[in-house]
């Protein structure tokens, strides 16, 4: 886990986790319509359904500033069959870079989408369709 050291005062100092980026930017994202779920490790999903809590940072990855207080995000994302692609990418885009900026102070430089997989909707729910692990980029 890596910590933005943010600030230094005479009372102390001030230190944002990795984590708690990646929850405000998953929380963020997730809140987009046409996002149906992010995707993240084999571990972080069994920990999820063991302990059935959802995971906000799941698909998140976070990298900040060597000197500033930037961040570049990245995140992995499951979108609903028949939305306009590029459209709800952006509409994340905007929103997570909105959300992390108004709640840490910090920049965000970039925020890059992977489309790792389409949630398709039958009678039984919703069917997660994935890219096989040759084709994915990373």
């Amino acid at each position: 886990m890596q910590d933005m050291e943010f600030q230094s005062t005479e009372l102390g100092k001030i230190q944002i986790a990795d984590e708690v980026i990646q929850i405000i930017a998953g929380l963020a994202a997730s809140e987009i319509e046409g996002v149906a779920d992010m995707t993240g490790t084999f571990a972080g999903g069994i920990t999820e359904s063991i302990l059935g809590r959802r995971n906000f940072s799941k698909g998140v990855r976070v990298q900040f500033g060597e000197e500033d207080k930037t961040c570049l995000i990245d995140l992995s994302v499951v979108l609903d069959f028949g939305v306009k692609i590029p459209e709800v990418c952006m509409m994340v885009q905007e929103h997570v870079k909105q959300a992390v900026e108004s709640m840490t102070g910090l920049e965000v430089v970039t925020v890059n989408i992977h489309v790792t997989a389409v949630a398709l909707q039958s009678e039984k729910g919703k069917e997660i369709v994935e890219l096989p692990s040759e084709k994915r980029t990373r």
